[in-house]
Order: C-alpha cells, then structure tokens, then sequence
C-alpha cells in the first residue's frame, strides 16, 4: 500500500457548479485508489492533479489493506479497478457497506460493457469510467461528492424530522393518498394502545369507531381532493379508537405534504378527554353556582317579605310608646325608646334594600330602547329635596338612547348620584353626569368632588353590607353599589370607578347602545325574556 501527498496549495474559481465540469474543487480531499497497476495508479493521480485537486491519495490492492486503510483514514471517494487478480471493485463497494461507511465508489477500468457497468451502478456503485477517458474522472467525482454531501443533508433532515416527531407531546401520524399509515410516533402508541408496528401498512379507518367509519372515508376523500392545512383548534373534534375497543375525544391538526412518491398527510392527534372533563365539571359547577344564587335570591326575597309585617307591627308600637311617653318617664326610658325606633327604621330600610337586590333578577323587563334623557329627569325629579337641602349643582351632558330596563336604569342613576349627594365634603356637591359611545356600547360617568375613596376599597364597596364609615357618619344598609353592579351586569356591562380621597369620586358603567335596525334590541329583549 502507498499513500502520497499532493497538497500544493491551489487556487479555485468559486463553489462547485451543479454540474462541476469547469469549476476548481474546493477543500481537501482523500482518495483511495483500489489499483494493481503502478502506471494507471499514476495516470489518475495526474488527472486528478490537473483537475485542480487538493488531495491526499492512497493506494491499496488486498482486501485486508482497504478494509484497514477505510477504518484508520475513511475516504471521500473510492476509485476502484473493476478487475483485479484477487478480488473486484464491487467487493470493496460491499466492504463499504458492511463498515457502514457513506462513500461514494467509483468504478476506474480498462473494460466495462454497458450491461455490466448497469448492473454495478444498481448495486450501489456511483459512476463508472474508463481508463481511456480519464479525462471524464473529474466531472464524475464531483457529481459523486455533490450527491454525497445531498445524501448527507436529506440524512440529517431525516434524522431531525424523526426525533421532532419522537419528541411531540401530540400524536403524530402519517398516511398516504389512500390513507394507510406510513408513520407513527411513541405518544401515538399511548394514546390509540398500539405498538407502531402494528399500526404501519394498516388504514387509517383502524383508529375511528365502526360507527363512523364510513363518514370518515368520506371526509378523507374531500380532504384527498382539496387537501389543505388545518391547524389545531380550528377542526372539529374526532371521536377515536382505542385497541381495547373503548372511545375517546381528539383533536386532529392537518398538513399535506408532497413528496416525490406522493402527497403524504401529517396528522398530530391531541387527547381531549382531560380537556373534556374539566369543561363538564366547570359547566356543572356553574349550573351549581347558578342554582345557588337563585335560591339564596329567593331565600332573601322570601325572608326580607315575610320579615316586612312583625317588623312593621314592631316599628309602628315603637313609634306609639314614643308619641305617648316620651317626656313622662325618665331620661333614660326616652333612650332606649329612642333606640328601638331608630332599630326597627334600619331595619325597614335594610329589609327594603334586600327586596331590591333579589327583584333584579325577579322581577326584571326586557330590554328596550330607553330614553336616558328622560330617566335621568326622572332621577333628578326624585332627589330635589336632597340636591336644594346640600346646595348641589348638577351638570348633565346630553345622553343617548339605550338598551335598558327603565327602571333597573333609573335605579343606577338614583343610587350613584344619591351617593354623590350623601358622602360630600366641606364644599357645596358638585355632580356631572355624562356618556360616550364607543364600539355600540355606552360608557356612562357620573362625576363628583366630595370625599373620595382610596383604590384599596375597590374590591369591597361592591359587595352587600359592605361600609366604609360608620352609621353615625353616614347612614344606608350598605347593599346600594351591590344592587347597581348587579344591574349593570345583568345589562351585559360593566361597573367601575376612579378616585382620590378628598378630591372626589368618577363612577364609571357600560350599557348597550341602540342600533337603527333595532336588531340588537331585539336580540336583548329575547334574551331577558321580553319576547
């Protein structure tokens, strides 16, 4: 065996064309050479010299000198003689392929008919030249390392593709035109209970209950003809069959992808039964929390209306021991007299505002276009004893039409602005009230400079029997904010506020606005049940 060197540095025209005819090589290359014969051993090292070349090159003549070289200095390329006394070239291309070595053979001899030299490239040769057209040795070394480094490239793509498929958290499938499965990943094996050897060759139709078989070829054949991607959550959901004969929801995500033997279609499967549960159990709790609050509506509408006539008894002979003693005994007497009045009068007051909370989503109406204009008159009309007794000045900005329960409505206003009138400051109250419409809501803002509120009351003032003073600073049952949020919310809108204590207060609500058509109005009143 000889190895020589011809490393002289040389200067190359670019990259390799595709076809490589006139184009230097570029990089460093090792040849083996599989040669008897010294002179043609030489002949194609000056081919290759001229060539431009830059190469390290061994010769070798046994098999146990190629299989030795192969292993110790792996070859870009292998030229071998066809013909040798003890062994052929075609023995060193089987040789490559039991050392598992991704080299490119190229067939150099004296004689090679055309039958033959097919038969040799079927069998894994890359090319064949003969020793009288050297000059075509070049051209065919770099088609055979272009096809080498491509080979090596589809290698790793398929290498990559193979373990992004392994590593999916999703099933992944994939068939054929005719729908047979031509791939399956480890999660595929876990969610349908098959091993992958078991699944590939076979239909897609093995996965799908019996019962919709059928429909499913159908569906496949649609896909088939117009196939296009679908990506998941944007597909119905798939009932699929587990080997054990059980049945369970998926998610299916397509993508069709041609290949050069035909469309393949890639398909990852994601088990929607976790899914599925948890939607259950959240509809049954809400169906639970729905049921809840209409009894406790009930329970507290019942209660506060039957609470109504002993507490009426209670606070008229109250009031009857005030008018008839109240002087004639002691000091003391007039006091607790005085408190089982005030009691039994909060109380009213209380029972009334618990009437109130439960008659929002009892004693609703349906949702019509309403007057704003002339609710808030109506509004104001009620609070003018309040508005003269606190010197209040009202501003109100123009006010459109909308899709509202007039009284529900009206209970808002009175409630946000009595509340502007209650909790003022040292100054006179001073109110504006005002809406704007943007994207067909309403937003509302009733605006006031009286004593604010930190941010951190935010959560609470909603709630019932939520204060944030004491009955001796500022009297109510603490229910009001809750049955204006409540109303809102049941308008489709929403309720919040902006404050600074000690500069005032900005309550803001959205309700729907009305249309032209009236077709959301329409859509409303069904909806509350307006007909």
């Amino acid at each position: 065996m000889t190895l020589q060197s011809d490393s002289r540095a040389k200067k190359t025209d670019g990259p390799l064309q595709n076809r490589g005819e006139s184009a230097r090589p570029s990089g460093h290359f090792h040849f083996l050479l599989v040669e008897d014969n010294p002179l043609d051993a030489e002949l194609v090292r000056s081919e290759l010299r001229r060539a431009g070349f830059d190469f390290t090159f061994a010769t070798v003549q046994t098999p146990d000198d190629f299989t030795r070289e192969v292993r110790t200095h792996c070859p870009d390329i292998v030229l071998a003689d066809y013909s040798l006394p003890q062994w052929s070239g075609m023995e060193a291309l089987e040789i490559l392929v039991q050392e598992g070595l991704n080299v490119p053979l190229i067939l150099v001899s004296g004689m090679l008919g055309e039958e033959t030299a097919v038969d040799c490239i079927k069998k894994g040769a890359t090319d064949y030249v003969l020793k009288r057209a050297l000059a075509r040795l070049p051209v065919a070394i770099r088609r055979a390392l272009q096809e080498k480094e491509l080979r090596a490239r589809n290698k790793l793509a398929e290498e990559l593709f193979r373990r992004a498929v392994e590593s999916s958290p999703s099933g992944i499938l994939m068939t054929d035109e005719s729908g047979t499965i031509v791939l399956a990943n480890a999660k595929t094996e876990k969610l349908f209970g098959y091993k992958c050897e078991e699944m590939v060759g076979q239909s897609i139709e093995m996965l799908v209950p019996g019962r919709v078989r059928e429909v499913h070829r159908e569906h496949r054949a649609a896909y088939r003809d117009a196939p296009a991607g679908r990506e998941l959550g944007h597909s119905r959901d798939l009932a699929c069959l587990h080997k054990d004969g059980t049945e369970f929801p998926a998610e299916l995500g397509l993508n069709p992808v041609q290949t050069s033997t035909g469309m393949r279609i890639l398909i990852a499967v994601v088990d929607l039964t976790a899914r599925k549960e948890g939607e259950r159990k959240a509809e049954e709790h809400t169906r639970e929390l729905q049921r809840s609050n209409e009894e406790l509506e009930q329970f507290a509408y019942i209660a506060a209306h039957d609470l109504q006539e002993p507490l009426r008894m209670v606070a008229s002979y109250t009031e009857l021991l005030r008018e008839r003693y109240q002087g004639k005994l002691d000091e003391k007497a007039d006091k607790y007299i005085g408190y089982a009045v005030d009691g039994a009068q909060r109380m009213q007051r209380l029972l009334n505002d618990l009437l109130d909370y439960s008659r929002v989503g009892t004693r609703q109406k349906a949702l019509r276009a309403t007057d704003t204009e002339a609710v808030l008159t109506s509004v104001l009309r009620g609070l003018q004893k309040a508005v003269e007794a606190n010197h209040a000045v009202i501003v109100r900005e123009k006010l459109p039409e909308v899709l509202a329960d007039e009284v529900q409505l009206g209970q808002v206003l009175q409630n946000l602005i009595g509340n502007a009138l209650k909790f003022h400051g040292k100054h006179a109250p001073q109110i504006r009230v005002s809406a704007e419409t943007a994207e067909k809501m309403v937003r509302f803002a009733v605006a006031d400079n009286g004593i604010g509120m930190e941010k951190e009351s935010s959560g609470r003032i909603f709630q019932m029997f939520q204060r944030l003073h004491t009955r001796e600073e500022y009297e109510g049952s603490g229910i009001g904010l809750a049955i204006v949020k409540k109303i809102v919310e049941r308008h489709g809108g929403k309720i919040w506020f902006d404050s600074v204590a000690g500069e005032g207060t900005t309550f803001y609500f959205t309700i729907q606005a009305t249309t032209k058509e009236g077709e959301v109005e329409r859509a409303y009143s069904r909806a509350a049940g307006g007909g």
